[in-house]
């Protein structure tokens, strides 16, 4: 019965991580559609939204349902009530890549031409690729219990932030209306990929609390003096 426990987590945490990994590819593609002004790729990023939602929700329900039916304590209930947290997190950040994908929609012609000021595109460009980045780190740390990775990644998402604002000082020095118009859309994608990364840091704090069991911030917690519990 106690080795069947155990493969019940194991079962549970490694679909948390290959969603994370699933989330990744997502961001990565949608950052493609928006700067490539790939339509057809787009809309089946769209439409596969409906995925995560299930594969996050059933998360949810196994773990509720491994809670009520093997009545876990300690390390292995703190397990199982952060996982259930990490794949909310991960519907989110996948809700927030598909709003990228139908930016890209709305900024792309019938021509496949990308209706938005080139300095917004780059920008756009190198910030999915930050977030994918900490996303694939996110996704270590919790793979491989890797405390001192996931302690890294508030430090990783910062310059994300700064591109974030970056995308407002470049609307501020255009003039010509349609390329305003146009912009506004991009800021919001860089909004979508900034929370995307945000949610990761919030998953990080969430694998150092499954690690040590310390609900402190960050910068609370000694990496010299923790050990794994």
């Amino acid at each position: 019965m106690r080795e069947h426990f155990k493969q019940q987590l194991a079962e549970i945490k490694a679909e948390v991580v290959d969603i994370l990994g699933e989330v990744e590819t997502l961001v990565r593609q949608a950052t493609t559609a928006l700067i490539e002004g790939d339509s057809e790729l787009a809309a089946r990023l769209v439409a596969n939204d409906d995925e995560f939602d299930r594969r996050t929700l059933a998360v949810e329900d196994r773990v509720l349902e491994t809670i009520a039916t093997q009545f876990p304590v300690a390390r292995d209930l703190r397990l199982l009530h952060s996982l259930a947290f990490i794949a909310m997190y991960e519907e989110r950040m996948a809700d927030n890549a598909a709003n990228v994908a139908k930016t890209a929609l709305r900024v792309t012609d019938k021509e496949g031409t990308v209706r938005a000021p080139q300095t917004l595109v780059d920008l756009v460009q190198v910030q999915g690729e930050m977030v994918a980045g900490v996303l694939a780190a996110t996704r270590q740390a919790l793979e491989t219990n890797d405390l001192g990775l996931a302690m890294k990644l508030p430090e990783m998402d910062a310059p994300i932030d700064e591109l974030y604002k970056q995308f407002f000082r470049a609307l501020g020095h255009l003039t010509d209306e349609g390329d305003i118009e146009w912009a506004s859309r991009m800021v919001m994608s860089s909004r979508y990929l900034e929370r995307i990364s945000d949610n990761s840091v919030d998953i990080g704090e969430r694998i150092v609390f499954l690690i040590t069991g310390e609900r402190d911030a960050y910068d609370d917690i000694e990496l010299s003096s923790q050990g794994q519990r």
